[in-house]
């Protein structure tokens, strides 16, 4: 088993929502900070996210560096190399010594699930603070479902902190 308290994200569409669908669906704890006036891609993060805050800053970078600050550590969600933001939360990760796992969807998903869990076993997040990160919808389609069945394995393996 693994210890987790807490699911973070940025509420972006793709992985950040597929996380947070992840737990939603099966009842585990999250938040995380958000662009002011609850900022995405496709408009607005969804209402049914409510545990999020909202940064006083509208712009992506702030509320991501504040999610990585604030977790034990971060996965983030790709389909083959990060790009744009992933490779943002990467330098903010190393800027504040956090430790980071990209997870390549490209593989089948147990491979994805069992890297992870192995992962979070070996750094053995102090407070259960896991941030999720990766790809939006427009640039990875279909990662939203993608990240929500590989999360919500993690979780079924996850023991409350």
């Amino acid at each position: 088993m693994i210890k987790l308290k807490k699911i973070l994200s940025g509420g972006q569409t793709g992985a950040d929502q597929g996380a947070l669908s992840a737990c939603l669906l099966r009842g585990f704890p999250y938040g995380g900070w958000i662009p002011k006036g609850r900022r995405s891609e496709k408009g607005k993060v969804p209402a049914k996210y409510r545990a999020l805050k909202e940064h006083r800053s509208r712009h992506y970078p702030p509320r991501t560096e504040r999610n990585v600050k604030i977790s034990d550590c971060t996965v983030i969600f790709t389909y083959g190399k990060p790009d744009g933001g992933s490779l943002l939360t990467i330098d903010f990760a190393r800027k504040h010594g956090k430790p980071c796992l990209q997870a390549d969807l490209n593989r089948p998903r147990d491979q994805v699930v069992s890297q992870i869990v192995r992962w979070l076993k070996r750094v053995r997040p102090r407070r259960g603070i896991l941030n999720v990160a990766g790809s939006r919808r427009s640039k990875a389609p279909g990662i939203h479902l993608a990240v929500r069945r590989a999360m919500g394995d993690v979780l079924k393996q996850a023991a409350p902190l």
